[in-house]
């Protein structure tokens, strides 16, 4: 177990918490500066708000907005 997920134990949190936890956190868009991790974070954020795929959009055959 991580430092971080050792901390997160200490404090308290339950089961329920932890199993929401995931690491590293972000899509593999080939970033290289903070501002594009960022990016990459975000973008794994919305995707799994709105059950995205991560799939380039070009190669797909729905409709690009719901």
């Amino acid at each position: 177990m991580s430092t971080a997920w050792n901390g997160c134990v200490r404090w308290g949190w339950g089961d329920d918490h932890l199993r929401r936890l995931s690491s590293p956190i972000g899509l593999d868009l080939g970033g290289r500066t903070p501002e594009e991790t960022a990016v990459s974070i975000a973008a794994e954020i919305i995707a799994l708000r709105w059950g995205g795929t991560g799939q380039r959009l070009v190669d797909t055959s729905t409709s690009v907005h719901h």
